[in-house]
């Protein structure tokens, strides 16, 4: 066998993922206030971006009175409809606009194709607006010198510094401000916070007894048992019997009120008035001082009913800014003579520019054809309720739209439908199928889930459904589903245990006599 080196050619073909492709495909999974978010670092980035809007553009004034065929307009989400065409695709690398002229064409976003013009005459820049000095304008100082929210951390620091004088004491309860966590809670025990900073355990203990008197009532506690005794205490109620309580959570956690009356030695009437204090207490006093604004779901798209019967299924265009090439400005620095560099760069931000707007309108496109095909499949639901919802995977849309099942994912990955009955997430409508007992057609996870739901809820007091009981009741209803099956979906709805709830409802009808 001869042994040697040789030379040899080969040509393969290889899927090369470009920038370009990579930011369609990123395009895609972002929400519309993502986008909105990329577009506004894209404007800043890219000269050749604006926004198309009745002010002046950035880099030059024009003309009100001219018309939109002066300028090559690329349209975005905002005119987005279902008319979809059926062979659309995310623009492949080849299809890259590295040819772009002065006398290519675009959509001014109406349907209608114009042409950018090449000999465009200069543009006076806008001049910029300065402050104003003046004390007559219309802001309102004083509102912008008003503090905010107070945090739980400076709550504490300011009562420390009120209350505590020796400057050990402030500085370990400086420290021990630091580690409270935001429900008011103290993670770490005496002996290795004494350890951390280097001292007695009993000086930790004696200053933590200090900051436990500090309000919010509750805070510094080590667990719940502590926080609750501490708000016992404020209010003047850790009595002996209620102290009892408090040593046997555990079995006011499993509703054993006939072993709490004799722990407590009590009666049923002092035991409800015990309870009842308790639960009118704050186990998590430092949540109060948690300010933060909860974010309201922005939906991308809409899911209206029309005539008919049918669905309109339309962007939430409200979100999206629109964006345009600017052709105008770009014609206007080209014929000046300049540096091989600065064409390079014009040229670049150029091909970028209108690859971002034809990424934008394949994604409004992309997004469209999912969301109709989905509110297609899924009809029975809009017009009826969960209890018809149907099997569906992500294949499923993907085969009936001719696109790849990854595209299907990435468009349906956080993304909001607003529809008559609600929000929803777009994967929401993606459930596996459970079959029939009647070998009829299959039934969706989340109307059986629903379902369980509806049978708990209705169940009477006396006679608690067991997981066995339940899935007999299912398969009088043709759904054919193993109890383990059941057990899941009734810990994944939160609703506890047959024993539980039974316990529940026995000890809410022991309160209420």
């Amino acid at each position: 066998m001869q042994v040697g080196q040789r030379q040899d050619l080969r040509q393969s073909q290889s899927l090369v993922m470009t920038p370009q492709l990579q930011q369609a495909i990123k395009l895609l999974q972002l929400t519309n206030l993502e986008v909105a978010e990329f577009i506004e670092q894209e404007l800043e980035n890219n000269p050749l971006l604006e926004r198309q809007e009745g002010e002046r553009a950035e880099r030059g004034e024009r003309d009100p009175e001219a018309s939109e065929s002066e300028t090559s307009a690329a349209a975005t989400e905002a005119d987005a409809s279902t008319t979809l065409s059926e062979h659309e695709t995310i623009p492949a690398a080849n299809d890259a606009p590295l040819d772009v002229s002065e006398r290519d064409t675009y959509g001014d976003g109406d349907g209608e194709v114009v042409s950018a013009p090449v000999d465009t005459g200069p543009t006076d820049y806008a001049a910029p607006t300065g402050g104003s000095s003046s004390f007559d304008n219309s802001v309102n100082i004083l509102e912008q010198t008003v503090s905010g929210d107070i945090s739980l951390y400076d709550h504490l620091l300011s009562q420390l510094n009120m209350d505590f004088s020796d400057p050990v004491e402030r500085l370990i309860g400086y420290h021990l401000i630091h580690m409270v966590d935001d429900s008011g809670y103290l993670p770490a025990d005496v002996g290795q916070i004494a350890e951390q900073i280097g001292t007695d355990p009993e000086m930790i203990e004696a200053t933590v007894q200090k900051l436990q008197r500090f309000d919010p009532p509750g805070v510094f506690a080590r667990d719940l048992k502590e926080c609750l005794s501490i708000q016992l205490r404020e209010l003047d109620r850790l009595d002996p019997a209620m102290q009892a309580l408090m040593d046997n959570l555990d079995l006011l956690a499993r509703l054993d009120h006939e072993t709490l009356m004799t722990k407590c030695g009590v009666d049923a009437d002092d035991l409800t008035d015990m309870i009842a204090e308790i639960r009118a207490l704050d186990p998590k006093p430092g949540l109060a001082f948690n300010h933060e604004i909860a974010q309201a779901v922005v939906p991308d798209v809409f899911v209206r009913p029309a005539s008919g019967g049918n669905w309109t299924v339309e962007l939430n265009n409200e979100t999206l800014p629109r964006v345009l090439v600017n052709q105008q400005y770009y014609a206007q620095v080209s014929k000046k003579p300049s540096a091989s560099d600065d064409k390079a760069y014009i040229s670049e931000k150029l091909n970028s520019a209108n690859w971002l707007v034809r990424s934008l309108e394949q994604r409004a496109n992309t997004i469209l054809k999912v969301a109709t095909e989905l509110v297609r499949q899924q009809e029975a639901f809009f017009a009826k309720g969960v209890q018809h919802l149907k099997p569906l995977t992500l294949r499923d849309i993907a085969a009936a739209i001719e696109m790849h099942e990854s595209t299907v994912s990435r468009v349906t990955a956080n993304k909001f439908l607003a529809t008559p009955r609600g929000i929803y997430q777009m994967k929401y409508f993606f459930t596996s199928a459970i079959p029939s007992a009647g070998g009829g057609e299959a039934h969706s996870a989340e109307s059986v889930r629903h379902r369980i739901k509806e049978l708990i809820d209705e169940e009477d007091p006396k006679k608690v459904l067991s997981d066995d009981k339940i899935v007999e009741l299912l398969a009088s209803e043709n759904i054919d589903i193993a109890r383990r099956t059941v057990a899941k979906y009734r810990e994944a709805l939160r609703i506890p245990s047959s024993v539980a709830r039974r316990r529940e409802k026995k000890a809410a009808a022991w309160n209420s006599r």
